[in-house]
């Protein structure tokens, strides 16, 4: 997908950075995301999406089909399967962000427990 996104910047025209300004997406991220630093969110997703209508989102997805829609294509039909990307792209997010709560929650619960673990030791000997 990065390669992918890649070529939609080239088609703007725009420096990646004046890509990221125009689609709403922190310089940073974008770049994180371009160099496999980090995975390409569905909030990058989304932004390019809704920036460049002409992008195919099954191409950007999945690299089926050609980059650019045709006329036919920007028709209700594709409002359709555009909400349901973007449907998905939204759950995606909202597990990446209970999956990162639930690792947190973990942590805190392993620390708790040592903490438990020196009390009770501490008890036992005092």
């Amino acid at each position: 997908m990065i390669n992918r996104i890649k070529e939609v910047i080239a088609l703007s025209g725009l420096s990646d950075r004046a890509f990221a300004i125009k689609c709403g997406i922190k310089q940073n991220t974008l770049s994180r995301q371009l160099g496999g630093v980090s995975e390409v969110s569905a909030s990058t997703i989304n932004a390019i999406l809704d920036n460049y209508e002409e992008i195919s989102a099954e191409w950007l997805l999945r690299g089926k089909g050609s980059m650019l829609l045709q006329k036919e294509e920007t028709e209700p039909g594709m409002d359709k399967l555009k909400s349901i990307v973007y449907t998905i792209a939204n759950l995606q997010d909202e597990i990446n962000e209970k999956t990162m709560l639930t690792q947190r929650l973990l942590e805190e619960n392993q620390k708790l427990k040592g903490e438990l673990a020196m009390l009770k030791n501490e008890r036992n000997i005092g």
